[in-house]
């Protein structure tokens, strides 16, 4: 009896922790009312949330991010850039000198919080720089819900990042990271991150959105327009509907990450329809210095249809290219980019990176103040991946990455490289962190397309969209598709590209030829093990390849987009030379050489190739 107590206890148990290890994710639906004061370049806002907790855990308090905080004097942000001087973001000092220490009084960002409630009942709340602490009048249990209504005001800033005024190609507002936006909770906990310049993370959520402003302006946005023919700019039969000199603007938009839009009393807008994709806008102002905007519905619609194909198929109705005036930035069914760009080729490399965001940053929805390399960097491999098929380059490359695996050699000679696994806000120099989240996240994929072979990369980048579309997925839970679709151990791998800075650097160290064969000894004289694709050019222009595997994977690469091989007996990651004889004499040989395909991050590639004279 006692024993049958003990196995019935022990399985209860055993059921509570896998149910408490399932996955969730959280749920909110924004209703909100803007109210803007166009000339003052300030704004009233009103706010019911609705928020579900399907967590396992009980929530006594909540947080919300405060984005536009950041933009005045002293702030975290200020404090940061003047820290970093030189060393940081190039868009936020000028000369190492914050520019946001200069922002005029009247100029500075600011959400002013007047009251939150909680199912009617007033709470206690807490502004820490750009992030508010709410405690709450009631838990939120597990599996509830709860319903909160604020007010706020607030003050467009100067625009110094993404959002704010009358910005250097003269949009009189983007309306970026504006709101009182609840923060993610998850298994990680609250993802509180600080706004210091970087990217946000958020649940999935519903908006339904209102915005009353002067009606001369023309809004764009991500989501679904409601009155069209009530506004200025989507309908050439439009009877604008005004209230005080007021059109009234509703938007609407369903499972996304963040809701952004922008204004200017210039704009234009023309749309037309992907084939099997979304409808696209593109929202700009009609000048000399944005004519190539005209030229971009081609490329745009072949952009979709490739990114479909490859990557998964966009999920949302609608995507609007919008001029915001700085930079690139992604958000829910928009992009804020700058508009002025000297030929569609740079416009397009533009709208290619912010485009592929909606893949991984709001479809595939990490955490990217935790994991930038992640967002930005497969996003940056998806650009390179449809760009070399949109802009074929004039001088054939050997892969489309190659461009970018030269920069990381580059890069690493100025011995200034941080670690890809560094949260996103905390890298001491600018340059690094680009290189660490964008460069060394793209060439992550780009290695191992080489290591499984390019087809298992498709495969896997196929299956994380299927089984991780519209959640939010870690690195762990890549690998393991990784792992299942190679059947390779690369758990190794991951950990020395994106937590250390060491280097690849295989070379030839000798050749020996003999009467009937030629001996090639390879030496590793780098810290990152790797197996080894080693080909050879016969006299009459034949490549052969023969791969080495690196025994750690455990199981090897069988095949690869880049041409058949014959694999070698594995290389152990502890031994330093490797020797290989292929059954071919000197006059036989033309070029022997460590990846033709030039995938391999190798830092120093003088010693991989040999011309046989």
């Amino acid at each position: 009896m006692k024993k049958s107590v003990a196995i019935l206890f022990a399985f209860i148990i055993s059921q509570f922790h896998a149910q408490q290890g399932a996955y969730y994710q959280q749920s909110a639906k924004y209703k909100m009312d803007i109210d803007v004061n166009a000339e003052k370049f300030t704004y009233e806002g009103k706010q019911t949330l609705d928020y579900k907790n399907n967590s396992p855990d009980e929530l006594n308090v909540v947080y919300f991010h405060l984005y536009w905080n950041a933009f005045k004097p002293n702030s975290m942000m200020d404090q940061r850039v003047a820290g970093q001087g030189k060393n940081g973001d190039s868009r936020l000092q000028k000369d190492g000198v914050s520019r946001l220490a200069s922002i005029p009084k009247d100029q500075e960002g600011a959400q002013n919080i007047h009251w939150i409630k909680q199912n009617g009942k007033t709470l206690k709340f807490e502004v820490q720089e750009t992030v508010m602490k709410v405690y709450l009048a009631e838990p939120i249990k597990p599996n509830s819900s709860t319903t909160f209504t604020l007010e706020w005001d607030a003050v467009i800033p100067q625009q110094i990042r993404r959002s704010g005024r009358n910005n250097r190609e003269g949009v009189d507002m983007t309306m970026t990271q504006w709101y009182p936006k609840i923060a993610e909770y998850d298994y990680d906990g609250w993802a509180t991150f600080d706004y210091i310049g970087r990217e946000f993370h958020a649940p999935f959520s519903d908006f339904d959105v209102t915005i009353k402003i002067n009606k001369e302006y023309v809004i764009g946005a991500g989501g679904i327009l409601e009155n069209p023919s009530e506004v200025k700019g989507y309908d050439a039969n439009a009877k604008i509907k005004a209230d005080k000199n007021k059109a009234t603007w509703k938007w609407s938009a369903k499972n996304i990450l963040d809701f952004a839009w922008a204004a200017d009393k210039d704009y234009i807008v023309k749309s037309f329809d992907v084939p099997q994709g979304p409808k696209v806008f593109l929202v700009y102002q009609n000048n000399d210095k944005t004519k190539v905007w005209e030229e971009a519905q081609p490329y745009i619609t072949k952009y979709y249809q490739l990114m479909n194909s490859h990557f998964g198929k966009y999920v949302y109705p609608t995507y609007s290219f919008i001029q915001g005036g700085d930079g690139g930035m992604e958000y829910g069914m928009c992009t804020m980019i700058l508009g002025e760009a000297d030929d569609i080729e740079g416009l397009m490399g533009l709208m290619a990176h912010e485009g592929a965001h909606s893949w991984y940053q709001q479809m595939l929805a990490t955490n990217e103040p935790m994991r930038p390399w992640m967002d930005e960097g497969f996003t940056s491999y998806a650009e390179g991946y449809v760009m070399n098929q949109l802009f074929p380059p004039a001088k054939q490359l050997p892969n489309p990455f190659a461009n970018s695996l030269n920069a990381y050699r580059n890069f690493v000679k100025k011995d200034i490289e941080e670690p890809a696994v560094w949260l996103g806000d905390h890298h001491d120099n600018g340059t690094s962190y680009t290189y660490a989240s964008y460069v060394k996240g793209e060439l992550y994929l780009v290695e191992l397309g080489y290591i499984m072979g390019e087809q298992n990369l498709a495969e896997t980048l196929k299956q994380y969209y299927d089984h991780w579309a519209l959640k939010h997925p870690s690195d762990r839970d890549f690998l393991h598709i990784a792992q299942k679709v190679s059947g390779m151990d690369l758990k190794w791998f991951q950990n020395y590209w994106i937590n250390t800075t060491k280097t690849i650097d295989y070379g030839i160290k000798d050749v020996k030829y003999d009467a009937k064969s030629t001996t090639i000894t390879l030496v590793n004289n780098g810290q990152v093990p790797m197996p080894i694709d080693f080909s050879l050019i016969t006299s009459d222009k034949k490549m052969v390849t023969y791969q080495i595997p690196m025994n750690m994977t455990h199981t090897w690469k069988e095949k690869d987009a880049y041409g058949e091989f014959k694999t070698m007996p594995y290389w152990p990651w502890t031994q330093k030379e490797y020797s290989i004889t292929v059954p071919y004499t000197k006059s036989q040989l033309s070029v022997l050489g460590i990846d033709f395909s030039q995938r391999l991050a190798d830092v120093n590639m003088a010693d991989n190739f040999v011309e046989v004279k």
